[in-house]
């Protein structure tokens, strides 16, 4: 009888710890951003008390200053979106960064001939989309791991925009595009007026949230993720879901092109060199799981708002370029690590 009573309670025992345990992880999953952010600005205060002599944290909290920050980490964020929906299942996308040139050089082309702004954002924004959809025509047709196949397009994509711009920048004349990202210098600009690409940025979040927490789509994302073999056993069109997946990625990561040309304002097909890997880290730094099955919108922007604050806050205090890499990559082996912790 007493044994009956340990295995089957009491509940306190049992049932208790495993519950206990899952909202830890949980907890971990969405606190872990913000204690990233909140530790990369403590670090910067640190910074300040070693050296009273020059303060900058003032200038770090200013409001312009706080408003370049989220200017320059739109585009990393657009991209990290679609990224989000590649990671959640158990994917990788390494073409972001020239996808991101290929759409900037497409837009200079087309804005330099004489066309259209309007015209100028779709066909910057279709070609990165095409990008994204070779990637899942490759991974599902062909067989090819995505890491190969993404790297292969990587590559290409790279090419084509050095094929297209001959080698050098394009000239753009002047559109309403590079006015996306422009920031209100003057003093007496209020808190709330904020960039449209900001604005943007914001409605692509809301989207991407609903179709992951309120869709059909998003619940297959998640299924792959967490087990392809079985999510191709209930039914489920692996092959169609993640064609779409890397397609959505790609249109994304086409519309954070269409951000950078108006950081830019110039077709440059060298620019984006290494931008997939911050939109990656994004994703890990938000809580992303490597392994497939995990992922969030808010974690994901928080992730590239951390990697934004810390290169913003090193060019403030004048920390070298270098040790900025070391940062980040201590922040992304931490992350996985704690992923790691997390599943374990």
């Amino acid at each position: 009888m007493a044994e009956n009573t340990r295995a089957n309670g009491p509940v306190g025992e049992e049932v208790t710890p495993p519950i206990a345990r899952a909202l830890t992880r949980e907890l971990l999953s969405v606190l872990a951003p913000f204690a990233g952010l909140a530790l990369i600005y403590a670090f910067f205060g640190i910074c300040d008390v070693w050296d009273p002599t020059e303060s900058n944290f003032y200038r770090l909290f200013g409001t312009y200053n706080l408003k370049s920050v989220a200017a320059q980490t739109t585009t990393v964020a657009v991209a990290a979106l679609g990224m989000t929906l590649v990671i959640i299942s158990a994917g990788i996308d390494l073409s972001p960064g020239s996808s991101i040139a290929l759409t900037i050089t497409v837009i200079a082309l087309w804005l330099k001939s004489g066309g259209g702004a309007f015209g100028a954002l779709v066909l910057g924004v279709l070609s990165a989309t095409v990008v994204g959809l070779v990637n899942g025509i490759v991974i599902t047709r062909l067989r090819v791991v995505p890491f190969i196949a993404t790297l292969g397009m990587m590559l290409v994509a790279r090419g084509l925009a050095k094929l297209l711009a001959g080698g050098q920048r394009v000239t753009a004349p002047t559109t309403w595009l590079e006015g996306l990202l422009a920031v209100d210098a003057s003093p007496d600009a209020p808190f709330w007026k904020v960039p449209s690409g900001l604005i943007a940025l914001v409605v692509v979040a809301v989207l991407v949230h609903i179709v992951l927490g309120y869709t059909v789509f998003g619940r297959y994302v998640f299924a792959i993720g967490s087990n392809e073999a079985t999510a191709r056993l209930c039914g489920i069109n692996v092959r169609l879901q993640k064609t779409l997946i890397y397609t959505v990625c790609g249109l994304l990561t086409g519309l954070a092109g269409a951000l950078q040309f108006s950081y830019l304002r110039v077709g440059d097909p060298t620019a984006a060199v290494g931008k997939e890997l911050d939109i990656i880290a994004s994703v890990v730094i938000g809580g992303g799981s490597l392994a497939g099955g995990r992922g969030s919108v808010l974690g994901t922007i928080i992730g590239a708002f951390v990697m934004g604050v810390l290169r913003n806050g090193c060019d403030i205090y004048g920390i070298p370029n270098s040790w900025q890499e070391v940062f980040i990559g201590l922040i992304i082996v931490g992350a996985v690590s704690l992923d790691s912790f997390r599943r374990r």
